[in-house]
């Protein structure tokens, strides 16, 4: 958390917001803000012209006319937001942009976020994002190839939407969600699905995450704001993650929770199989 619809609906809210304007002095407020191999300080973006926003997976960059990009991470709790002077101070604030017009501030209460800046060239990957593989928003993704890639594994298929080298942008929850979609079982072994079954696991990945990005995101708590400090909603649309004992939307069997790959999984023991 954040994942895929999350860090969207923060890139539309930059985007919409930020474009065409100019870097002032940047501030790091703590050390662990920046990411341990940042190529640049973040001052080289003084006088640096915002010209575009991208995102892979979980992933997020600010590219900017002078072939530099702010590249971020939000972790656990990562936040950017717009402020204006006089209001963008903040308790767990750990990097600050000033801009031609506002502040754009980085606020991660759990420091696992980071930004970071590195020479990029404009329309390429910066490169601690280029072992991500696309997602499923990206006009290059491949789903069968995806699929056949899945299927030559024999790990857990929840663990294999999880592993941003193979798809990227799903966490716990819309994997938990994605996989309740597709009536797939998350322990399942992927060798052990068939093409279909895959291939319906992926439409079923990227339709889930679309209507959340629709809602603006998952928000549980403060942990996760857009730009604009506003909540997402698909919290209200969870059909098993977080529903523990409560009935199936679907055949109305109980929602089970177990442990599985160190974090929560919530799936239907009747309708999964």
């Amino acid at each position: 958390m954040p994942e895929l619809p999350e860090v969207e609906t923060v890139r539309l809210g930059l985007e919409r917001n930020i474009v065409g304007q100019v870097f002032q002095v940047p501030k790091l407020l703590h050390p662990r803000g920046l990411h341990p191999k940042t190529a640049l300080p973040l001052d080289v973006l003084s006088g640096a012209k915002i010209t575009s926003i991208h995102r892979r997976g979980k992933f997020l960059w600010i590219q900017s006319d002078e072939q530099l990009a702010l590249i971020a991470h939000l972790g656990m709790s990562g936040q950017f937001r717009i402020t204006q002077p006089e209001t963008s101070s903040h308790k767990h604030l750990r990097a600050l942009f000033p801009l031609s017009d506002f502040h754009l501030g980085f606020i991660d209460q759990r420091t696992f976020g980071w930004v970071s800046v590195g020479e990029v060239q404009p329309g390429q990957v910066p490169e601690l994002v280029s072992h991500i593989a696309l997602d499923p928003f990206d006009p290059n993704f491949d789903a069968q190839e995806v699929a056949h890639r899945i299927r030559a594994s024999n790990r857990e298929i929840k663990k294999i939407l999880l592993d941003q080298a193979i798809i990227s942008g799903i966490g716990n929850i819309y994997a938990d969600e994605s996989l309740w979609l597709a009536k797939i079982n998350p322990e399942a072994v992927a060798s052990t699905l068939g093409d279909k079954a895959v291939e319906t696991l992926l439409s079923c990945a990227r339709q889930v995450m679309a209507l959340a990005l629709v809602a603006g995101g998952t928000s549980f708590d403060e942990l996760y704001v857009n730009v604009n400090g506003e909540s997402g909603y698909f919290d209200r649309s969870l059909n098993v993650y977080g529903r523990e004992g409560q009935p199936c939307p679907r055949c109305s069997g109980p929602i089970s929770r177990i442990a599985f790959a160190n974090r929560s999984t919530h799936y239907c023991f009747s309708c999964q199989k």
